[in-house]
């Protein structure tokens, strides 16, 4: 997160825990004349077994969050407000987060280059003191949840029902007739 969308975090994390739902994150995208803060919001814990995060709980939070945001004043701007569910393709934004979810595939994109890179998509498979490793390509990288820009988690959108099955190869496996040799004609 930028030191903008951490410092509105910090300002609206009590307002949101109020309502019994967790910040998972912020996003601020400032443009020219109209900027867009993009909260991500999502159960507690203890009720993510038995309930998500619906529309109630989004107008719930834009409501608390606008009239507080009126008050605080912290974008000088205008700005749209936009509050929203994790979804199947999350936002991760902490390590404690990625750590939820290891051995699932993310993409993820670095403040800094680290290895010659800034965009890895790979699996989430450890987090430690180290930082977080991700597993790509036949290696890994770790890198320091500080240098986290921005990350996802990709879903498998074919087990999920989301994306067409992959056609099967129909003729694999079969060996191929070869030509019948040509006739002579005498």
């Amino acid at each position: 997160m930028s030191d903008k969308a951490t410092e509105i975090a910090a300002l609206l994390q009590p307002t949101i825990q109020a309502l019994g739902l967790e910040l998972l994150g912020i996003e601020y995208l400032p443009a020219s004349g109209n900027a867009t803060l993009r909260l991500y919001i999502d159960v507690s814990e203890a009720e993510r077994e038995t309930r998500v995060v619906n529309i109630e709980d989004c107008e719930a939070v834009s409501r608390e969050v606008s009239a507080q945001l009126d008050v605080e004043d912290p974008i000088s701007d205008n700005y749209t407000l936009e509050v929203s569910s994790p979804g199947v393709d999350r936002p991760l934004f902490t390590a404690d987060q990625f750590a939820r979810f290891i051995g699932e595939e993310a993409k993820v994109v670095l403040k800094l280059p680290q290895d010659g890179r800034r965009r890895v998509q790979g699996r989430i498979v450890s987090v430690d003191a180290a930082g977080i490793t991700i597993a790509f390509d036949n290696r890994q990288m770790t890198f320091a949840a500080d240098n986290l820009d921005k990350a996802r988690l990709m879903p498998d959108w074919v087990a999920l029902g989301m994306a067409p099955q992959p056609k099967k190869n129909i003729g694999a496996g079969k060996p191929k007739k070869s030509p019948a040799p040509p006739k002579k004609v005498h």
